[in-house]
């Protein structure tokens, strides 16, 4: 019987997603062809993928192929998604353009991508060349739903690990329901879908740009926000976000947030099964609609009510923003960091919610909230009847004590994860004699940590987080892989009891 961990085995499938990752870097070879833009960075940076990931297969020998157990698979998500940014970002190093040629400005963008988390060094958007932007657009969507779930759905070893791959991806702290016989082809029908709602996102924006209904939106910005937008990413084509297009596209794409911030496992038996029950009945979902009109609300009564915003622009800005910041999607119709205290408010506090188990969105998710309300409330309960047995429920099914244990621990690691990141950003900025103020840092700290992407001050919707020093910009990367991998992957392998027989 095998004990301990099987490095080889795990970084075999890394190996293996990075053969996967390789033939992606086609995809912006092909637009710089058509655009007429130098495309051999994307060649080479593909190359280099590819070599990296045979190099792990000749290294981890006979360990090729090997299945993984759950035990190794907190090595490979943390693995993952700590390496698959460094090949993305080659090509925006190779390239040699001048916003992102340092490593860690490239890394940084990479990181910010993949992890579907939007925060960018970019100033001006519209400055980079039209392969380099679908390139960070491709990030997003590749991303999005997860380079793991990918792996689970093409990688057949995958035969005990897959199950833990996949919850790593579908985060909540409840099994994942299998839409197959096997873990392999629930994967495979969620990457289906997600494909389905891709092509139709872009389909419906296509649609806007020839019709002239969105005489600004392009093809090519309809290709690129309908990549973001179905990942929850918030990369946009344009410096201003969304707010460079018409009314009615910035109601689509509010549309896509709030159907991809919806558990994909129940979009699938909805749309696929033609369940309708499993959304009607959904407690989760239930509560993240309740949690946008709450914050729309909030962020309308300081708007409307101060005169910066009227009307129907007012509700169309407050319903935005409350979606994009609690779906971690980050997009923008307007600077919101020049609002008041109690729309700014509204929006770091909605930083901390996250969009549905199972969505591609990151945050604490919607269901480890309604669990935390549930276990205040039945303590209150217990308080007062000492003997009474309350069991939790979700969704009429009892959530097991690990279960509720583990979403406690999460919540409490989430928590003082981004107390330090803020205090490290605070602390690096009096250092670097940077103009920060203690709201903006939580701002940062929380968006990067919640994968939610811009912020406020200079790191807002329409700025960038290139201010920040380079040890500010690390903080922030590696605010946004944690949040992406859910810490407890990292704080396992970290631990000395994971290393042991």
């Amino acid at each position: 019987m095998r004990t301990g961990i099987d490095v080889g085995s795990a970084l075999d499938l890394v190996g293996g997603v990075l053969k996967w990752l390789a033939p992606a870097f086609l995809a912006p070879t092909a637009v710089a062809i058509g655009y007429g833009e130098p495309f051999w960075s994307f060649l080479v940076a593909g190359a280099i993928t590819g070599t990296a990931g045979l190099a792990l297969d000749q290294i981890t020998g006979e360990k090729h192929g090997a299945a993984i157990t759950p035990r190794e698979s907190f090595l490979v998500v943390a693995l993952i998604w700590l390496l698959v940014p460094i090949f993305g970002a080659l090509p925006f190093v190779l390239d040699g353009g001048p916003q992102l040629s340092r490593p860690v400005d490239a890394y940084f963008e990479t990181v910010s991508g993949f992890t579907a988390t939007g925060a960018t060094l970019v100033p001006k958007i519209e400055e980079l060349a039209r392969s380099m932007l679908f390139w960070r657009q491709l990030t997003h969507w590749l991303g999005g739903m997860g380079i793991i779930v990918l792996a689970v759905a093409i990688l057949p070893r995958l035969r005990i690990g897959g199950r833990q791959l996949l919850q790593s991806e579908l985060a909540g702290p409840t099994e994942i329901e299998q839409l197959g016989d096997t873990i392999r082809s629930t994967a495979r029908r969620l990457w289906r879908l997600y494909v389905v709602l891709t092509l139709i996102a872009i389909a419906v924006l296509m649609f806007l740009s020839v019709t002239n209904l969105d005489d600004v939106m392009t093809p090519f910005d309809a290709v690129g926000q309908a990549l973001s937008v179905v990942a929850l990413g918030g990369f946009s084509t344009r410096t201003v976000s969304i707010a460079a297009f018409a009314p009615i596209t910035q109601y689509v794409i509010l549309a896509f947030m709030v159907i991809a911030g919806i558990n994909f496992l129940r979009l699938y038996r909805f749309f696929v099964q033609r369940r309708v029950d499993v959304l009607v009945k959904d407690e989760e979902l239930r509560l993240y609609l309740a949690l946008i009109a709450i914050g729309t609300t909030l962020i309308a009564i300081e708007v409307i009510g101060s005169g910066v915003e009227h009307g129907e622009a007012g509700f169309r800005h407050s319903l935005f923003q409350a979606t994009a910041i609690l779906t971690t999607t980050g997009f923008a119709t307007t600077d919101y960091a020049l609002w008041g205290p109690l729309a700014t408010l509204t929006l770091l506090l909605l930083m901390f919610s996250g969009a549905s188990a199972g969505s591609t969105g990151g945050g604490i998710k919607i269901v480890r909230h309604l669990l935390m309300f549930r276990l205040v409330k039945r303590e209150l309960e217990q308080t007062v009847h000492r003997e009474v047995i309350v069991p939790i429920r979700v969704n009429r099914r009892v959530v097991d004590e690990k279960a509720l244990r583990s979403a406690i621990v999460f919540v409490l690691l989430y928590l003082l994860t981004f107390a330090v990141g803020a205090l490290g950003l605070v602390a690096d900025s009096r250092r670097a004699g940077e103009e920060l103020s203690a709201f903006d840092a939580f701002g940062a700290a929380a968006a990067c940590l919640g994968n939610v992407g811009p912020a406020f001050g200079f790191a807002g919707p329409y700025g960038s987080f290139a201010p920040f020093s380079d040890l500010s910009t690390w903080i922030c990367t590696v605010l946004m892989w944690l949040g992406r991998v859910e810490i407890i992957p990292v704080a396992v392998v970290l631990t000395r009891a994971y290393w042991r027989a």
